[in-house]
């Protein structure tokens, strides 16, 4: 009966944050997987066949790891940023004073509903890349390290979701929400390795591109999914699980104060 009544509330939470996406899929799955799908066509299939990747990996294989990331950590990112800013200016955000939860709750709900359609705009985005890589080259693109490729998107989900939750409480007004989404996260997300391999850069600019924590995240995706990586996996994952670490610390802290600038 306690356990019912402790994890009732949590689970009323995660429900509301996966509810809140499907109502609008068409907005929250549908657009992002189109997206994913014209950059498959463009970069993938046009410009390709062009396009040298070390291994004989073909580019079109190379790309789909890197966009099942990006939908994954864009979209978990958007769903719990979403989620607070629209109860913070509508009046809602006021209910969790009075719910029966923990801010570690709160924060775990939050970030595990960012999570399900961070991991849902990535199998439809795998699913995607499968029917690309089949068409223009006929054969099936397998999953390299399963049990890797789910912990690099599991980690990245929960990490965007947990910095999404503090850039909404630090937000003042929309603006300032997708100023930090264009500005900050986006740059990051595209020099992440998304469309480019890090021994293809010039030296300085490998040696900068090491400092993105996100670098990481996609890598690791793309070892798990085709068995390459620019970074060994190892480390991929003690960068990622610190990166995870720090961002639930972040959450907590606003959660607490309602801003994780304000120390």
């Amino acid at each position: 009966m306690k356990n019912s009544l402790r994890w009732g509330p949590f689970l009323t939470v995660l429900d509301r944050e996966i509810s809140r996406f499907i109502k609008v899929i068409v907005q929250t799955v549908i657009t992002p997987l189109v997206n994913s799908v014209l950059y498959l066509l463009i970069f993938g299939v046009s410009l390709g066949s062009h396009i040298k990747i070390h291994d004989g990996i073909s580019y079109l294989s190379f790309l789909i790891p890197g966009l099942i990331m990006m939908g994954c950590l864009n979209n978990a990112f958007q769903n719990a940023s979403s989620s607070i800013i629209t109860a913070k200016f509508g009046g809602d955000l006021e209910d969790f004073r009075v719910a029966p939860l923990t801010r570690s709750q709160i924060v775990w709900a939050m970030s595990l509903g960012g999570l399900i359609r961070g991991l849902t705009v990535g199998v439809m985005t795998y699913l995607a890349g499968l029917l690309f890589v089949f068409i223009a080259e006929g054969q099936i693109l397998g999953i390299a390290h399963p049990f890797i490729l789910i912990l690099f998107l599991s980690i990245g989900g929960l990490t965007f979701a947990k910095l999404g939750i503090s850039v909404a409480f630090w937000s003042k007004s929309f603006d300032q929400l997708s100023a930090v989404t264009g500005f900050i996260l986006t740059p990051l997300i595209y020099l992440g390795g998304v469309f480019f391999t890090l021994e293809s850069l010039h030296p300085w600019w490998q040696q900068l591109a090491k400092l993105n924590p996100l670098l990481y995240f996609i890598n690791g995706v793309r070892y798990g999914l085709i068995g390459v990586s620019d970074v060994s996996w190892p480390m991929a994952c003690g960068i990622s699980l610190f990166t995870l670490v720090v961002f639930h610390l972040l959450a907590l802290r606003s959660l607490r104060t309602g801003s994780f600038l304000r120390w």
